[in-house]
């Protein structure tokens, strides 16, 4: 593996390929991979940071939840965090989460024990009663506000009754589209010559992201509480199968097969029973939720900066299925990658018929060794794009010729090259059509420019029709020239326009992400345009300038450099400015940066501050407050009851320890204590 011979290179190349795929599955509703591929990733890069702590950073998806909301929606913040969970894949790593929990608490342990519904994590709020709002996920710490189309989600109800409602209560579950509804769908939009839905889980999410509220509401979404949030003014409750059954009482669905056992043996026959039912559902599962039941004992175990201690996801194992490889072709992306995918007989396989398959690259092809007519192995872990795994050689027809990779564009012709040091092959004429449609249609996608009506199938008719040839002609684009086009009335000449007009306000980590700049996602390009503040001036800064923003490195700072020193790219940038885009960056922050470049971690309970609000004072003026010390660390808050490890790390390394009086001087200068 890359990890032995360059850890810290490898663990470069999981972080940005991580944040590509976070981005697609979170933001875009768009996925590329399984989620037992994005697991598998994930693992590997905490592997590396468990071997070498000094490549572990902050920012690092092994320490964040989820992805940034979209910029579709308003943001809202979560009272309490929503947090991710850590995964066990076999039995052997439930026992080890159960002994970790010893390390933390004594006694009898009690677990809860949820269906992993396949869905879009929902935090619903209700004050008096009412439901006010509903937010996604989103990082864990900001979602999007989608409360008007969560509204049409008829097992939501509006208002909540019975005994013992809290003032103020954030409920915690699933929006799944059950199916059945699913199969209906989509036979709705075969018949009316629609994009057919890959999977329960896409087409709920894609629903519920509508910004016409009455396209959700035709699209029979339903909903399951499993946890609740922030809780004022309402009952004390000590497990949380009783938080569950109040749920219930006041009119919010529970899953009706949520079980508490006494051993993690119980807990696996549980699981394994719902492995061999889970397509007996009206729903996709994807594994078991098990959680501590025991409240008290949830506040001992605590959390990490991403995951809580008291519980976790047992994921099943992903499905397959054999069927005829029919053939292999080659697809070109918006970067010019040249990526093998398989032609399959059409099959049935976690609960969705698959007839395409992803084979990655050229190695991946010769190392399966797989071959059209071959019989092959399909596997899908219920959800995304499959995977074929390899042939069945037992049943391979004589005479068979191994595939090989071709040496041109399957699009424009031009020569296919594999890069030094790289598994991909890509196309590198830029004025490849395949690459510059993708280009455009990448730079009007949501997660960029969001210019609604701007899909796939436009960039590829204007592309191809000579109107459009890189991203800065689409603001030459006129109501005379798309008049020519069959199906471009006057109401959709205009909206199309107006969406066109309206991207130009757009902020510029919008911008940066659509210019398509490699190895620059969501998280990147906010780092940028907050540390430069223009995009000015980020063109004109030397590598080292832009490798010393705090998240971005050498890597992506000398690809964004050799963006900007293309002068293909300065005139599309001239293009664009010619248009009035915004080149502006974020306003500046509420508070004095004193804290920019520090590193605090906060442990133990202080009197003026919850752990989250002193963590997010720290982010506020600059600094990072991460969940561990390291040799990195600035100083330590101690409150009462702080965590033994922290100390003792923070007294091995040398790192201050300050109490509450400390910290709020530290916040207001940036200053520590004197020794």
């Amino acid at each position: 593996m890359a990890c032995s011979e360059n850890p810290a290179r490898r663990a470069d190349e999981l972080r940005a390929e991580i944040e590509h795929h976070t981005k697609l599955y979170y933001e875009l509703d768009a996925p590329e991979i399984e989620d037992w591929e994005f697991d598998a990733l994930l693992v590997e890069l905490k592997t590396i940071e468990e071997q070498h702590p000094d490549l572990q950073t902050p920012e690092s998806p092994t320490q964040k939840v989820g992805g940034a909301p979209s910029l579709q929606f308003a943001p809202v913040e979560h009272r309490v965090p929503m947090m991710s969970l850590d995964n066990a894949f076999s039995f052997e790593e439930l026992l080890a989460w159960g002994k970790r929990m010893e390390r933390y608490i004594a006694g009898e342990v009690h677990f809860a024990c949820e269906l992993k519904i396949d869905g879009v994590a929902m935090s619903l709020l209700y004050e008096r009663g009412v439901l006010t709002r509903a937010a996604t996920r989103g990082d864990g710490r900001v979602g999007e506000d989608v409360t008007a189309n969560v509204r049409t989600i008829a097992a939501i109800p509006e208002r909540l009754h019975g005994e013992g409602v809290p003032r103020v209560v954030e409920v915690r579950g699933e929006v799944y589209m059950p199916t059945s509804e699913f199969v209906e769908l989509n036979r709705r939009q075969e018949a009316d010559g629609g994009r057919l839905f890959a999977n329960p889980r896409n087409a709920g999410a894609g629903s519920l992201r509508q910004k016409d509220a009455s396209i959700t509401a035709g699209r029979n979404l339903a909903f399951w509480a499993y946890q609740l949030g922030a809780v004022e003014g309402g009952p004390v409750f000590r497990r949380h199968s009783d938080t569950l059954q109040a749920v219930r009482a006041w009119g919010l669905p529970v899953n009706p097969e949520v079980r508490v056992f006494d051993s993690l043996d119980a807990v696996h026959d549980f699981c394994k029973q719902w492995l061999e039912r889970r397509h007996s559902l009206d729903y996709e599962i994807d594994g078991v939720v098990v959680k501590v039941d025991d409240l008290a004992q949830r506040r001992e175990l605590g959390a990490t900066s991403k995951a809580p201690r008291w519980a976790i996801a047992y994921k099943f194992p992903p499905e397959e299925r054999t069927t005829r490889l029919q053939g292999i072709m080659v697809s070109i992306g918006r970067t010019g990658k040249a990526t093998p995918f398989a032609q399959l007989e059409p099959v049935v396989v976690g609960g969705s018929t698959v007839g395409l398959a992803t084979l990655h690259n050229q190695d991946m092809v010769r190392k399966k060794d797989v071959r059209p007519g071959d019989t092959v192995i399909v596997h899908k872990a219920g959800d995304v794009i499959p995977e074929v795994v390899g042939p069945v050689l037992a049943l391979r027809p004589d005479g068979l010729e191994p595939w090989e990779f071709p040496a041109t564009c399957p699009v424009c012709s031009g020569p296919l090259v594999r890069l030094e040091g790289e598994s991909d092959t890509f196309c590198t004429n830029l004025d490849c059509p395949a690459q510059r449609a993708g280009r455009i249609q990448h730079f009007a996608s949501r997660g960029a420019m969001d210019i609604e009506g701007f899909g796939e199938q436009r960039a590829h008719l204007f592309t191809r029709e000579g109107l459009l040839s890189d991203v800065g002609d689409i603001y030459s684009l006129t109501a005379e020239k798309l008049a020519r086009f069959e199906g471009f009335g006057e109401l959709s000449i205009a909206n199309l326009l107006g969406a066109i007009e309206a991207s130009k306000t757009r902020p510029l980590p919008n911008l940066l992400i659509g210019l398509n700049i490699r190895h620059v996602g969501a998280a990147g390009a906010q780092l940028l345009a907050r540390a430069f503040g223009h995009l000015d001036r980020l063109m004109e800064a030397s590598v080292d300038e832009i490798a010393s923003v705090e998240g971005i490195g050498p890597k992506i700072a000398t690809s964004i450099h050799e963006f900007f020193a293309s002068e293909h790219n300065r005139e599309v940038i001239d293009k664009l400015r010619a248009a009035g885009l915004n080149f502006a960056g974020p306003p500046a922050p509420d508070h004095p940066q004193t804290l920019a470049g520090m590193s605090v971690v906060v442990t133990g309970t202080l009197e003026g501050w919850s752990r989250e609000a002193a963590e997010e004072a720290v982010k506020a003026r600059g600094g990072k407050a991460p969940g561990s010390v390291s040799k990195k660390t600035t100083a330590v808050v101690a409150g009462e009851a702080p965590g033994a490890a922290k100390l003792t790390k923070a007294q091995e390394l040398g790192v201050p320890v300050l109490d509450e009086g400390a910290f709020a001087r530290l916040l207001a200068t940036g200053e520590l204590p004197a020794h």
